[in-house]
C-alpha cells in the first residue's frame, strides 16, 4: 500500500504510522491503527487507480474549493448533473 502513494503522502503516512502505532502501544488498542489503514488504503486505491498526476489534480482541485468555496471553473452544477443522469 505505502508503495502506491505520491511522495509527499508516503511522508505524511509515515507521520501518522508513527503516531497511531505510538497510541497503540500505550493504549494496547489497535482500533486507530486499523481506521488509519483503511483511510489510507482508499488513497492508495485512488492514486493507483486514477494516477498520480489526475490524483494531485485531485488534491489542487479540493484545496481550491476549501479555500474559496468556489467550484472548479470545468465542474458541472449538480442539478444538471442529475437532469443528464435523468433523476
Amino acid at each position: 500500500m505505502r508503495a502506491a502513494l505520491i511522495p509527499e503522502d508516503v511522508e505524511r503516512f509515515d507521520r501518522q504510522w508513527r503516531q497511531v502505532m505510538a497510541n497503540a502501544t500505550k493504549h494496547l488498542d489497535l482500533t486507530e491503527v486499523l481506521a488509519t489503514l483503511d483511510s489510507w488504503r482508499r488513497i492508495a486505491w485512488l492514486t493507483t487507480a486514477n494516477g498520480p498526476d489526475s490524483y494531485r489534480r485531485m488534491l489542487s482541485q479540493a484545496d481550491h474549493v476549501l479555500r474559496t468555496g468556489e467550484s472548479p471553473a470545468d465542474s458541472v452544477p449538480w442539478r444538471q448533473l442529475k437532469a443528464e443522469l435523468g433523476l
